[in-house]
């Protein structure tokens, strides 16, 4: 259930992991310092000024000379801080006035209630610098005015500045480091990607911490070791084909100049099955060694190109392609793919339809035709090499089982895939879906 609600990306989670116990910190210090220190020192403070008040109240009711309480008045004033005024045949109010952004004026109330027998009235609301205070006496009230420091610890709101200050430097410092960290994980990742799809990503250079960077050259390392092998393949295809057409032609002329018998027509239609061989294996030995750069083209006119070619072969085709639809491969060898498809189609159906969609992720093109089909247990064999149906439908009964190869190496080679499925005009359906 918290895993729905979790940060999905890598910087999110770090700077999760970094900041959250700096705050969980500086709040487990605030609740310290509020719960346990502030308070105590606030409840002596308030302790302090209501013993005074309580003397000086005790005093003045003690001495009924005027001179004398002035004598008290003044001493408040100069050894206590504390300014006194008697209100003759005054009476205290009836309610406090305090105010609300003092969270101690519990703890106040709570040591003049300790420490004067008298009752009393306080105000916290209307002077910043001062706290009033009134004790009512027999005759009158004495009206007392405290420094607020001297009653409160008023160093609170300077603390909490600081603390938050410091929790946001900190975290502002953690955030530019992570990203520093995270730029290189996602370079690394973007150049994945972009070699997954066919891109060479040249100019990738491992950065950031040593453990990114070893991932980096590993991955330079296993990419080269890939193209290695890619070439290695393709030039030994390419060589054995190429070498094969030499005994092939020696063996055709020399059937050519063997008297005519059915033995000798088997064998030329043989040698004709071993040349389209040889020129499948060639053909593709050529897509795989194709050195051609990924770039933007519209698809539409690239689909429109096989739809005029399939008109000058004596078939037409239906399409339907979006103007708009914009994509990033290799040109020739999407355009081989798509022909292959089509190719199929034309040859086992009477109907075939191009079509093309776009989403924010990917792109679809999609082939239809009426044909036959094959059977859905069959989807996954025939993308094999060298696979041919003995069904009603073989979809390389021409060829030498590369065709659909061909098709889902180049949809991979651009990081996506070709699938095949039932189709709404009766036949076969078969998709390349490339990322956007």
């Amino acid at each position: 259930m918290l895993r729905r609600y979790l940060p999905k990306s890598l910087y999110a989670r770090v700077v999760l992991i970094v900041i959250l116990p700096i705050f969980l910190m500086q709040a487990v210090v605030t609740y310290v310092f509020f719960a346990r220190h502030w308070e105590l020192v606030t409840a002596n403070l308030s302790a302090n000024v209501a013993g005074q008040i309580a003397l000086v109240a005790r005093l003045y009711e003690e001495t009924p000379l005027d001179e004398a309480r002035e004598e008290i008045e003044q001493w408040a004033l100069n050894d206590l801080d504390l300014s006194v005024r008697y209100d003759d045949g005054a009476s205290i109010p009836q309610t406090d006035k305090l105010s609300i952004f003092n969270v101690y004026n519990s703890t106040f109330d709570q040591q003049l209630g300790d420490s004067l027998d008298q009752p009393y009235w306080f105000n916290t609301q209307s002077w910043p610098a001062f706290v009033e205070v009134r004790v009512q006496l027999r005759e009158g009230q004495l009206v007392f005015f405290a420094y607020r420091d001297r009653v409160f610890a008023t160093t609170g709101p300077l603390f909490l500045f600081w603390l938050v200050g410091t929790s946001v430097l900190l975290g502002a410092i953690a955030i530019v480091f992570l990203r520093n960290q995270v730029r290189s994980i996602l370079r690394l990742a973007t150049a994945a990607e972009a070699f997954g799809r066919g891109r060479d990503a040249p100019d990738y250079r491992p950065s950031g911490a040593t453990e990114v960077r070893r991932a980096g050259y590993a991955f330079i390392a296993m990419r080269e070791r890939i193209k290695r092998q890619i070439e290695q393949r393709t030039a030994m295809l390419a060589g054995v084909s190429h070498d094969l057409r030499t005994p092939l032609t020696r063996i055709r002329l020399a059937l050519e100049m063997q008297p005519d018998s059915p033995e000798r027509n088997d064998l030329k239609n043989d040698v004709r099955d071993m040349e389209r061989m040889v020129e499948a294996y060639l053909e593709f030995a050529r897509d795989e060694a194709a050195d051609e750069d990924p770039d933007a083209f519209n698809l539409a006119a690239m689909i429109d190109e096989i739809e005029r070619e399939a008109r000058r072969g004596g078939r037409r085709i239906e399409t339907e392609a979006p103007e708009r639809i914009v994509v990033t491969a290799r040109r020739s060898a999407l355009k081989r793919a798509v022909g292959n498809l089509v190719a199929n189609g034309l040859r086992h159906g009477d109907a075939v339809k191009v079509s093309a969609k776009a989403t924010d992720r990917h792109v679809d093109i999609i082939v239809d035709d009426d044909g036959p089909g094959i059977d859905p247990s069959l989807y996954a064999d025939v993308f094999k090499p060298f696979t041919r149906l003995d069904d009603a439908r073989n979809l390389n009964e021409s060829g030498m089982g590369l065709g659909l190869t061909v098709v889902r190496d180049v949809a991979r080679a651009h990081g996506g895939d070709a699938v095949l499925s039932a189709s709404p005009m009766g036949g076969l359906r078969a998709s390349i879906r490339l990322p956007v």
